[in-house]
């Protein structure tokens, strides 16, 4: 059987380039390790069938494998995330791969909306950083039409409700925890959302493989930065120090629990600083996490209090068991999907404007599949 001629540095960057270790991709080869590190060296060569499997597996164009030098891949937007005052490592394939599906979408649903003769969507970029942080809070509560904070309810609700009401304001809205299957989850450490500003089509991007309870403040952090008109990659982090970041990080906290009745409902006295979040997430009707953040804000905790908090309630995200049963996938899909981006593109692909096949890589389903999607959406 003929051998593939690869250059076997190009091996290597391929697997570190998709997140696994040299034991965990033998694993996902169906190889023994010694196997793969005598490919890795040169002790052994791959048949082409072997590397066309190993570039299907790393996520790679197959051609890459026999480059001489690995392509310098550099991430679509803006990058606003800091990590201390190091540098920020290599974007994952998944990242990559993610934010260039996004941009595609993105494409053709403008594109949709300008045949569609829609009007641009006007709360982009309307609003500057000088303006200061209760004047963009107030133009973003008048545009959703909400009030500084709901008076009942879970915050789960609430955040579908905000969903609601920046999709009718003309921005999508995409929530997803993976690249289209679990094998490719996205890393919360490596980026929890990203805003994509454009006149006709603004896309939001919320990495639903974060703990639930921080999707709500990544979300109004993503939609601060449409209302600034700035795309970028965030972190949402409490220690950035960008000043766009700490902005859209302002911003998020006083529209989801505003300062005043936060401040007076705080108590100092109390034990623990933890034993004031029952009462006020009872009042405010937002996450935990979003109550922390910010006391965090007004340094009525410490970077180091809000740190232990926010890991624990990671880890006991991660920690949770599986339940079984749970929505069907075109619920699920359906749900992680901007509901104007979905109901688009079903629509011209029922009226024959879009083929199936293209329909199903922007829905991430098999084309067959499409038509049961639409069921949904009531078409």
């Amino acid at each position: 059987m003929s051998k593939a001629k690869v250059n076997i540095a190009m091996l290597t960057w391929a697997r570190e380039r998709s997140g696994y270790s040299l034991p965990e991709f033998a694993h996902k080869l169906g190889i023994t390790d010694e196997k793969l590190a005598q490919w890795e060296t040169g002790e052994l060569q791959l048949t082409f069938v072997q590397a066309m499997k190993f570039a299907e597996k790393a996520y790679v164009p197959f051609g890459y494998l026999f480059l001489d030098q690995p392509p310098i891949e550099h991430l679509p937007i803006p990058d606003l995330r800091t990590v201390g005052s190091g540098e920020l490592r290599r974007p994952s394939a998944e990242l990559i791969d993610l934010l260039k599906n996004m941009l595609e979408c993105q494409d053709w649903y403008r594109d949709y909306a300008r045949n569609q003769l829609l009007q641009p969507v006007s709360v982009v970029g309307s609003c500057r950083i000088e303006q200061g942080v209760d004047a963009v809070v107030t133009d973003i509560r008048a545009k959703l039409q909400i009030a500084p904070h709901p008076q009942r309810g879970k915050w789960e609700e609430y955040y579908r409700d905000l969903v609601q009401r920046i999709e009718r304001l003309g921005i999508l809205v995409m929530r997803q925890p993976s690249l289209g299957h679990h094998t490719r989850p996205f890393n919360v450490d490596e980026f929890r959302g990203f805003a994509l500003c454009d006149a006709y089509a603004p896309l939001i991007f919320i990495n639903h493989a974060d703990a639930p309870g921080a999707r709500l403040f990544t979300l109004i952090h993503e939609l601060c930065h449409i209302w600034i008109g700035q795309t970028g990659l965030s972190d949402a982090g409490a220690n950035n120090h960008r000043n766009e970041e700490r902005f859209c990080n302002a911003v998020a906290a006083e529209l989801l629990v505003p300062t005043d009745e936060f401040t007076n409902l705080w108590r100092f006295d109390v034990d623990v600083w933890q034993q004031n979040l029952p009462d006020l997430e009872a009042h405010f009707h937002v996450s935990s996490w979003t109550l922390a953040r910010k006391a965090l804000t007004l340094q009525f905790i410490t970077q180091l209090e809000y740190d232990a908090y926010i890991q624990a309630q990671i880890d006991a995200y991660k920690a949770r068991e599986k339940q079984d049963g749970g929505p069907t996938f075109y619920k699920t899909k359906k749900a992680q999907l901007s509901e104007l981006f979905s109901r688009a593109v079903v629509s011209e692909a029922l009226n024959g404007k879009l083929i199936l096949r293209d329909a199903g890589w922007m829905l991430g389903m098999k084309p067959a599949n499409v038509a049961k999607f639409a069921q949904e959406f009531g078409f």
